[in-house]
């Protein structure tokens, strides 16, 4: 079955949101873009509701969520046992700031960090909030005013943030002013290895880079607080760099005396079929960034964790009102309970096998279309190129299109990738059938004669 999306329900709805919300809802603009182009209109839809691996667009049209919130649905959509406990946090707390909820879950996060050892905790309300309060916390407890970050790397949309992130140019224009802080290097992506040399090679590099170039001709070693690092590449395409990458930056971190900051916001909390990003290295940060997973996709709610050393007697500030409500923090403990109750992780380790043995397949089946299959748990990813074998937004777009006409919400942002972020506790038969529809989208996108769609863009609404 192939859906005619957006459909009618949508389209009116598309009509109403574009009038009062900045980026929302321009089907017509869209679809006459593609039509100037000579390309299809692209395949957009308005999300009417969700339940556990599965969302139902305003038509009724049913989609298998390979999404998941931007990775933020760990245990489904509107899992109805932390709906449970958010519920019973707002009738007995409403909105307070100070509750004994918070040190609950600080506590059953403290235990299970790296080593046991990151036992402070500081309440942010979304991921790029906490990414900032960590370099914060790492400038002051360091007095010193520089922090490394890497190419490709995503930490948020805020203006700190932005600055701190480096995964495309267009998010960083008229944001020159505000760079003086944030020295950014390489981030070993193997599909862009320069010379041949291996990916191990390359990580030499970088380390080379960072000593010799950055600490040599930009700033010296004393002015850098720390280093601020994804152990995955997230936003960046799904990329796992060597296990070397992050123990080589920890013994640079260690030499320097510099903090080593890890971004878990959406390979943390066993998105990658570990705890954590960095527990594949087996490398102990100084302060780790948590958001997405935290609480099940129901309620906003993040944190910065870290070492007595580095935390406990910070003179940082950071936070927010809504900062660690009691909603938030409930649903952090109920989702930590189902991770242990129902072995989330090793699923999301085993998933993430069967799926990328399958993905691997399509490199040979669809040998013009996709290459680099890749994937660290559930943490899925593969390079789409075009008919002159070249990595192609637009043609990543395009699968991504024809997935979701066929029943599959997949992710093309702004790289030339596909991604997959199942929930980690997905059904596998579900997962199956998924995979199977996006080999379908695959199969037409690789016709001779197929015209790609502009860029989509998919919206929810209540």
């Amino acid at each position: 079955m192939i859906y005619d999306i957006p459909g009618e329900k949508s389209k009116k709805e598309f009509l109403k949101i574009q009038e009062y919300i900045h980026g929302l809802g321009d089907y017509e603009r869209e679809a006459a873009a593609a039509k100037a182009l000579g390309h299809k209109p692209p395949a957009q839809m308005l999300v009417g509701k969700t339940k556990g691996d599965f969302i139902y667009d305003l038509d009724g049209n049913e989609y298998i969520d390979f999404h998941a919130g931007w990775a933020s649905n760990p245990v489904g959509n509107a899992n109805e046992e932390v709906i449970e406990v958010v519920t019973e946090a707002f009738k007995k707390y409403g909105f307070s700031y100070h509750h004994p909820l918070q040190e609950a879950l600080a506590e059953k996060v403290a235990e299970v960090t790296p080593n046991k050892a990151l036992t402070r905790s500081s309440f942010e309300i979304s991921g790029t909030e906490a990414a900032e309060a960590a370099v914060s916390y790492a400038l002051r407890y360091k007095n010193r005013p520089l922090i490394i970050s890497f190419s490709h790397s995503f930490h948020g949309d805020s203006l700190g943030a932005k600055t701190l992130s480096a995964i495309t140019i267009d998010r960083k224009i008229n944001l020159e002013a505000w760079r003086g802080g944030v020295i950014h290097v390489p981030y070993p992506i193997t599909f862009e290895l320069p010379l041949d040399i291996t990916a191990e090679q390359y990580v030499d590099y970088i380390i080379w880079y960072i000593e010799e170039f950055i600490c040599g001709l930009v700033a010296p070693a004393e002015s850098i607080a720390g280093i601020l690092l994804e152990p995955m590449l997230a936003e960046g395409g799904s990329w796992t760099p060597p296990n070397c990458f992050a123990q080589k930056l920890r013994k640079l971190c260690d030499k320097n005396d510099w903090m080593l900051i890890s971004d878990e916001v959406l390979v943390g909390l066993g998105r990658t079929g570990k705890t954590w990003g960095i527990d594949h290295s087996g490398v102990q940060p100084d302060i780790m960034v948590i958001g997405k997973n935290i609480t099940g996709g129901i309620m906003p709610n993040a944190m910065v964790v870290g070492t007595e050393k580095a935390m406990g007697n910070n003179s940082a500030r950071s936070g927010s009102t809504f900062a660690g409500s009691p909603a938030g923090c409930a649903a952090g403990i109920k989702t930590l309970e189902i991770y242990e109750r129902d072995n989330v992780i090793e699923n999301a380790a085993k998933l993430g096998e069967i799926a990328l043995n399958r993905m691997k397949k399509w490199e040979k089946e669809f040998p013009l279309l996709v290459t680099n299959a890749r994937g660290t748990g559930l943490l899925l990813g593969a390079t789409i190129t075009d008919k002159e074998g070249n990595p192609s937004n637009e043609f990543g777009a395009a699968v991504q299109n024809e997935a979701l006409k066929r029943g599959a919400y997949i992710i093309n942002d702004t790289e030339p990738s596909i991604r997959l972020y199942p929930a980690l506790n997905m059904d596998e038969k579900i997962m199956d059938k998924g995979l199977s529809i996006i080999e379908e989208a695959l199969k037409e996108v690789s016709k001779e004669d197929y015209v790609p769609s502009t860029w989509p863009r998919y919206f929810t609404t209540q």
